[in-house]
């Protein structure tokens, strides 16, 4: 128990001090320390310190030993698309921090806005804002 809460805390230490992988990452946790896994099963939850994994750069928590290890084993599938960043953003060609509580679930991906109003607009023609947001984050990714 205490290597495991150490190892955890160290994670979180060096996540803190590094640059954020995923937007929202506040307090060295990804997705605001919400568990991914969770929004594909309808009941979005935070996460907790015991449960967690290095992905990408980000300390991500989870809600359960079994979530954790079912993002272990394909964390893409249950990442948040854009980095957790407002996929109407992306598909407008810039970022903005996605809103862990404002999301949107398309043939099993994760999108994140910056608030309803972009999710809103997005909605008007997802597969268009989709298709749109993925060319560009190409260009905007990495900045």
């Amino acid at each position: 128990m205490k290597k495991t809460y150490f190892a955890a805390m160290t994670a979180a230490a060096m996540t803190a001090f590094s640059a954020p992988a995923f937007a929202g990452n506040t307090l060295g946790t990804a997705f605001g320390g919400y568990d991914p896994v969770t929004y594909s099963q309808g009941a979005p939850e935070h996460g907790k310190a015991k449960f967690f994994h290095l992905w990408d750069g980000a300390l991500w928590t989870f809600s359960s030993e079994e979530n954790r290890d079912t993002f272990k084993a394909d964390p893409a599938a249950y990442a948040p698309q854009f980095d957790a960043y407002c996929a109407w953003a992306a598909s407008q060609g810039y970022k903005r921090p996605g809103d862990p509580n404002v999301t949107e679930m398309v043939d099993g991906k994760l999108y994140t806005f910056v608030h309803e109003g972009a999710r809103d607009k997005w909605r008007a023609d997802v597969a268009k804002h989709i298709a749109d947001g993925e060319a560009n984050w190409v260009r905007i990714e990495p900045f």
